[in-house]
């Protein structure tokens, strides 16, 4: 991926990223061992400490080019460095802002980026609060009745008042397919994030609740059998 680089655009250091998608405002740490991602981080380390940080392909791919990754992904700071004493880095980072890559180049052992910012079309305030609020409340009812989230989560998400901010905050908590973590970075659209993440929770509702039907039938089942049992020993005795 190689053209002329705009004056819109900005060049950074690619880190390419196994299984994750990083949002704007997340802070996550990330452990760093292949050599084109240190140097990545070398050189982030050495201008601004901003690097793009973008989701691969296929987790496969050992060394990751242009090509083996997807074009949207977040400008990113990093916030703290260490590396370990097996060649391995810790690095924090925290997302900044939404990008797209539109071109690239092979620098000293690693992709150099240039990307442009991608804008979020928003909504109108009254969609844009009942949407939230129903995003909001089927996220509520997705943590009670699920185990994959901590519940303190809830209280952070209630104070966040930005519809941006507060769907990129639940979908970071999520455990989808990185194809949809994709698409929510990639949407323009605020509305389209918010629809395809209550689709999501929709659909994990409706099987946790099943789930959870199902072992009240097993549970009921089991005490009938076992006060069954008890009352045949105690004919017995």
């Amino acid at each position: 991926m190689s053209e002329s680089k705009t004056e819109a655009q900005i060049s950074l250091p690619l880190l390419p990223l196994r299984d994750v998608v990083v949002y704007p405002n997340m802070v996550m740490p990330l452990f760093v061992g292949r050599e084109l991602s240190i140097a990545a981080l070398d050189a982030a380390m050495g201008s601004n400490k901003q690097i793009f940080l973008v989701a691969q392909k296929s987790p496969e791919h050992e060394n990751p080019g242009a090509d083996d990754v997807y074009e949207h992904g977040c400008v990113a700071s990093v916030l703290q460095l260490l590396k370990l004493p097996d060649g391995t880095v810790k690095v924090l980072v925290e997302g900044q802002y939404r990008a797209a890559m539109t071109s690239s180049e092979e620098r000293q052992g690693y992709v150099l980026a240039h990307v442009e910012e991608s804008h979020t079309e928003f909504l109108e305030e009254r969609e844009a609060d009942i949407l939230s609020r129903s995003l909001t409340t089927q996220f509520e009812h997705f943590v009670k009745l699920s185990r994959k989230v901590p519940p303190e989560v809830i209280a952070s998400t209630q104070s966040i008042e930005e519809p941006g901010r507060l769907t990129d905050t639940i979908a970071a908590h999520l455990t989808m397919a990185l194809e949809d973590k994709q698409k929510i970075l990639e949407f323009k659209s605020l509305r389209s994030r918010i629809e395809l993440i209550l689709a999501y929770l929709e659909s994990e509702i409706d099987l946790l609740q099943i789930e959870r039907r199902i072992r009240g039938r097993v549970k009921k089942q089991m005490e009938k059998t076992q006060r069954e049992y008890y009352l045949n020993e105690q004919m017995k005795a």
